[in-house]
């Protein structure tokens, strides 16, 4: 029987239930329109990667999530395809924080002024902002395997001068990223014939 071949995909683009092809900039916009529709509130940007290993290949969703805690949030995803089975915990989570790292890196301090500039003015009623990079990851040495790397990827998430969270905190990456890894991804002729001319 032929081994299944599968391309390598990093998308660039995200996606939700109902928008498709979102660049950054419009995932950016989103964001600021659900934030002034409600500019009194609490909210948190959370960005978080999770990954699910399939026969051939790994498949990584990052996820960016705008919540309102108890009041709705907006969120979307893009994924990443790696042509192997990535056996190595390790590995695998170095690239989950990477890839949240990627996106992070888009939310600098001038977009992130421009998001606090709508919560300022109701800053003393309770209205904040905080921004999250979550990492599927805990500390439990007991409960998981990936207590071993949690101070290294912490580290780099801080070095960025951004917050980390770690399990059970990160729900962005041990729930919303999770409930789209666990499909693989399905490979069309026409992908494989042209990533093989690639």
């Amino acid at each position: 029987m032929k081994r299944r071949q599968f391309p390598t995909i990093h998308e660039k683009v995200f996606r939700n239930v109902s928008e498709k092809e979102l660049v950054l900039d419009e995932v950016f916009s989103r964001i600021q329109r659900f934030m002034e529709s409600d500019p009194r509130a609490t909210y948190q940007l959370v960005i978080g990667t999770d990954a699910q290993v399939f026969a051939g290949h790994t498949k990584f969703i990052t996820s960016v999530v705008i919540l309102r805690p108890g009041r709705g949030a907006w969120f979307c995803y893009r994924q990443v395809i790696i042509p192997r089975e990535i056996v190595s915990l390790q590995e695998k989570l170095s690239l989950e924080t990477t890839f949240s790292q990627e996106i992070a890196m888009y939310f600098d301090a001038a977009k992130r002024a421009l998001l606090e500039d709508i919560v300022l003015p109701h800053v003393y009623h309770g209205a904040e902002l905080q921004l999250f990079i979550d990492i599927d990851a805990g500390t439990d040495a007991k409960r998981n395997r990936t207590s071993a790397f949690v101070a290294d990827m912490v580290g780099r998430i801080e070095a960025m001068g951004l917050s980390a969270r770690v399990k059970p905190e990160a729900i962005v990456a041990s729930a919303v990223s999770n409930r789209f890894t666990k499909t693989p991804y399905r490979v069309s002729p026409v992908t494989v014939s042209t990533a093989a001319l690639g």
